[in-house]
């Protein structure tokens, strides 16, 4: 088993789980929906909750919209190592956490009155916006070229892994501190921390050694002059 930064990095097509892992995503976005468009509401007043900001409710919604879209070309498109079955359960639960939860937090249901929007907010959205094109489109970059035979074997050193060696780790922490500020409770904010500081301490170290094993020099050289995760800072 080739494991590395928590995962295994084997090549399966692990269809099995990448459908079950995308349709428990779904029905997230399913309870999601219901909560903020649909007949949730009645069930939040019988628990002595309301949205006082349902306006920040259909912003962090379709925020869960689009990351659920996003997950679903990265399942079916990008991704290419195994999915364990603990994976699948374990992130979805994650999901739903933070996904139910934001919206939860962000509608107001723990506070009296709605926060007004303002330029934090749109500096918000554009995080998110710019964390999410990171991400994606780093991984698209690196699938196209990797999908020329002529890169076979070689570490991908080019466009927005030319910046940061793990771009799109870094896109997720832009982006999940653009949808926590959406919530106007800055306490969400643990939640990008807690991310960097896994990347950084967990999740990055033994990939780093799974791919200088994998390509060697090439990925030393790489490694000598451009930065781990931070562009530009580290």
């Amino acid at each position: 088993m080739a494991e590395k930064g928590g995962v295994d990095r084997t090549h399966s097509s692990a269809i099995p789980q990448k459908v079950t892992f995308w349709g428990l995503h779904f029905l997230i976005i399913l309870f999601s929906s219901w909560l903020v468009l649909g007949d949730g509401a009645g069930l939040l007043e019988r628990w002595g909750l309301r949205f006082t900001d349902p306006a920040r409710a259909h912003i962090l919604l379709a925020c869960a919209v689009i990351y659920f879209l996003r997950h679903g070309l990265t399942l079916f498109y990008l991704l290419v190592r195994r999915i364990e079955w603990g994976e699948v359960f374990g992130l979805s639960a994650f999901f739903a956490l933070f996904e139910i939860g934001l919206i939860l937090v962000g509608g107001g249901v723990f506070r009296e009155a709605p926060v007004a929007i303002s330029a934090l907010d749109l500096f918000a959205v554009v995080l998110y916006l710019s964390g999410s094109y990171l991400n994606t489109a780093s991984e698209i970059q690196r699938k196209l070229w990797k999908a020329d035979p002529s890169n076979k074997g070689r570490c991908y050193t080019q466009g927005l892994f030319s910046h940061s060696m793990h771009i799109n780790y870094f896109g997720d922490v832009v982006l999940f501190t653009g949808w926590c500020l959406l919530t106007a409770s800055f306490w969400t904010l643990v939640l990008p921390l807690m991310m960097l500081l896994l990347f950084m301490y967990v999740h990055i170290p033994p990939l780093d050694e799974y791919l200088a094993q994998r390509y060697g020099e090439e990925f030393k050289t790489y490694r000598a002059k451009t930065r781990r995760l931070v562009p530009f800072i580290w």
